[in-house]
């Protein structure tokens, strides 16, 4: 193919200027992000980073996302430094207010209820407005449906809704499940994906096994 699109350019089709190739347009080191992942969002898609909240140097979490993921608009990950202290009497942060109250006792890094990475798997389509919890991890080939509010792990293949978000049926049965992760269809090289985009976007599932 002579004209695929740059996996290094923020927007791939002109003619779809909401959609952007993430990867390219953040800044922040601790938000890794795979080749053709895009975010689709009229409002800004190059704005992505916005929407990753509660994201604090001193913490150093990361946002991990792989290849070849769709994420509609609205979409908010938010980060560990959301947390609160909780084994005080109160969980109210004085120390953030300022003024005199800057003096309050600041909880240190390690006591905080930290969840660590919140990590996207490969070919993951997330939906409309959904939250995604701190340390979360959604497995390869999920759905998640929009408006839900992620706040546990998604395993690959699951398709999930709600608030809080629940697996409501799996994509394929076991068996096949475990042949798509050995595959690694995404870590293929382009050119080998574009001989099988058939296999790879047909309900025809055989074809993906006769390879």
């Amino acid at each position: 193919m002579n004209n695929r699109p740059n996996p290094n350019e923020a927007f791939p089709n002109p003619k779809i200027p909401s959609l952007c190739f993430i990867k390219n347009v953040v800044k922040n080191p601790r938000i890794i992000i795979g080749d053709y992942t895009y975010y689709d969002d009229v409002d800004g898609a190059d704005q992505f980073e916005k929407h990753v909240t509660h994201f604090y140097d001193f913490i150093g979490d990361r946002l991990i996302i792989g290849k070849f993921c769709a994420i509609a608009k609205g979409v908010e990950f938010v980060m560990n430094g959301a947390n609160h202290r909780m084994d005080g009497v109160t969980t109210y942060p004085f120390y953030v207010i300022g003024g005199d109250w800057g003096s309050a006792i600041a909880p240190v890094k390690d006591e905080l209820p930290l969840k660590g990475d919140t990590v996207v798997g490969n070919d993951v389509w997330i939906g409309q407005h959904v939250t995604i919890m701190p340390g979360v991890h959604i497995g390869d080939g999920a759905i998640i449906g929009a408006n839900s509010v992620v706040a546990s792990d998604i395993p690959p293949y699951a398709v999930a809704v709600g608030n809080p978000c629940r697996v409501v049926r799996m994509r394929f049965d076991d068996e096949f499940i475990a042949f798509l992760l050995q595959l690694k269809w995404w870590d293929w090289d382009i050119e080998k994906i574009e001989r099988n985009f058939k296999a790879l976007s047909s309900g025809d599932l055989s074809l993906i096994r006769n390879l």
